[in-house]
């Protein structure tokens, strides 16, 4: 790849607002109160770990294969820390985001390839996050799937405006809804908490034959790549002095344990609920037919449940009695009203509300990575309510689509969103290599 471009000016994008951060004074390792200012771009970066798509991978690895791809889950997370974390060091000693370095240090074309691999992904993922919120507000308020997909579309220029009153505003927003999605799935958690033996065994590395395809839908899941071009540039609303060593390894510092963090709490999030789907609704039997893997999905075959599938007949190590299935986030609160009994109502509300959460908040960070990308690509100021309207012209005609065509048919939207997941993977290197690339080059860092 030749080189190309000159150097970029070092400064935040899009008129970001810049904070200059305090420094510690000698021989001190850690101050909590530096750490707090920093905090903030890594729950805004967590939340592609939070998504939708990652919801209803979590849940489908938990229906089909248990609780054996938790250690994959934790080590994508790990994966994903390391990659988060090498972008916030570009992003905060070059004072430039990656999609600007990609331009200043690639050719014309390379670059270009490259922004055009990551819109796909920015579009793949808006649409499981407009599709995902949809299927929540059917649970909620009984609307249609492209009614839903509309209203979540247009909705976002409205969370878009909380960006308006100031980045800190929109960093405690973003960790309210994480808490709140925190709350919804750790309390289905415990209303039907699964034996913690077996939540343990999750952590052995190995991965049954059925399990193969999902494990690699969980890495497109789990690594956003342009969730990396995100990080990049929101860690560069943390001013610091470039001239200053000592000030940038205490920057580099402190957004490393913010991203730790916030992506501990996504993990936790995420084996809640896989744990919660895999207790009540896998069945090896159904893992293993042709076909499969399927889960053991409550009610009768054909009844409005999962639908497609063997339509066996088989009972989870919870005693429900079902047929063996597909199941996606479309079926995930009926399933767990069945399972839930007394408090199936609760368990479907709480789904519906945490699944929410994560659409809407992660259309946000989807519009923000988009914003950074195309200005850094293609070195164009783009107003964000503009922008914000370019990708959810794209992203809502097949949203709608996939609502249209899966209101009689929702296991198709199980499908899509498996490989939707399954492209994430293979946008991954676009991401993974320049970031790697400019990481280990000393010209660059």
């Amino acid at each position: 790849l030749g080189s190309h471009g000159g150097d970029l000016p070092r400064s935040a994008d899009a008129g970001e607002e810049v904070e200059m951060m305090p420094k510690d004074p000698a021989g001190v390792a850690f101050s909590c109160r530096t750490f707090l200012v920093y905090a903030g771009p890594g729950w805004l970066m967590s939340l592609a770990y939070l998504d939708p798509g990652n919801l209803e991978s979590d849940l489908q690895s938990g229906a089909y294969t248990g609780y054996s791809l938790i250690w994959v889950l934790f080590l994508c997370t790990l994966s994903g820390l390391v990659l988060q974390v090498l972008a916030a060091r570009l992003g905060t000693v070059t004072g430039r985001n990656l999609a600007q370095n990609c331009r200043a240090g690639y050719s014309r074309h390379a670059s270009l390839t490259i922004w055009v691999m990551t819109e796909v992904a920015i579009i793949g993922s808006d649409v499981q996050e407009v599709v995902g919120s949809a299927i929540a507000l059917k649970t909620l308020f009984g609307w249609p799937l492209w009614l839903g997909s509309l209203f979540t579309g247009l909705d976002t220029f409205t969370f878009m405006a909380i960006h308006y009153f100031g980045k800190r505003i929109l960093e405690l927003f973003i960790f309210a809804l994480v808490m709140m999605m925190m709350v919804c799935f750790f309390t289905n958690f415990t209303l039907s908490p699964p034996p913690l033996l077996d939540l343990l065994h999750g952590f052995d590395f190995s991965c049954p034959d059925y399990a193969a395809l999902q494990l690699v839908g969980t890495i497109g899941a789990v690594i956003m790549p342009h969730n990396i071009y995100l990080h990049s540039a929101l860690v560069q609303s943390r001013g610091i002095d470039r001239d200053d060593e000592v000030h940038m390894r205490q920057a580099n510092k402190y957004n490393m344990l913010d991203s730790a963090v916030a992506l501990l709490f996504s993990f936790l999030i995420n084996v809640a609920l896989l744990a919660s789907f895999a207790n009540g609704f896998f069945v090896e039997e159904c893992a293993r037919l042709d076909g499969g893997p399927l889960a053991c999905v409550p009610g009768a075959c054909g009844g409005g449940g999962g639908g497609g599938g063997d339509c066996r007949a088989c009972a989870s190590a919870e005693g429900l009695r079902g047929f063996c299935g597909e199941i996606g986030l479309d079926q995930g609160g009926d399933s767990l009203l069945l399972l839930l009994k007394n408090n199936g109502k609760l368990g479907e509300k709480l789904f519906a509300l945490g699944v929410l959460a994560a659409g809407q908040a992660s259309t946000m960070t989807g519009t923000f990575a988009g914003q950074y990308v195309m200005e850094g690509f293609l070195d164009l100021k783009v107003p964000i309510w503009l922008r914000t309207l370019f990708t959810r012209s794209i992203a809502l005609g097949p949203a709608v689509a996939v609502a249209l065509l899966t209101s009689d048919n929702p296991n198709l939207n199980n499908t899509v969103n498996q490989w939707l997941n399954i492209l994430q993977s293979v946008q991954l290197p676009f991401a993974l290599l320049p970031v790697l690339h400019f990481c280990s080059d000393g010209r660059v860092m």
